[in-house]
């Protein structure tokens, strides 16, 4: 698993250079989990972690860039995303 967040991480920081890597990485988090857990809750068959990768990454592409201007009020992510003092990669 850790192997797909790390290429996805990548990927992203790739396409936004405003991330660090912690908020990358826990950007990667957030769309793996809600994919699969969207994906699920409608009652699709799981497709595996490739599914999920490829459908990560076409977010990335779409929205990868402007990531780094969202502000969430989720307390479970807003201590992650929200923070000015993270160092750049």
């Amino acid at each position: 698993m850790n192997d797909y967040y790390e290429r996805l991480t990548s990927y992203l920081l790739e396409k936004n250079e405003s991330l660090s890597y912690a908020q990358a990485k826990t950007w990667v988090e957030v769309l793996w989990d809600d994919f699969e857990t969207s994906y699920a809750k409608a009652g699709y068959q799981y497709k595996g972690k490739e599914m999920t990768e490829k459908i990560v990454t076409q977010w990335i592409d779409h929205y990868g860039s402007r990531l780094h201007e969202f502000v969430t009020n989720n307390p479970k992510y807003k201590h992650l995303l929200n923070q000015d003092d993270y160092l750049q990669h």
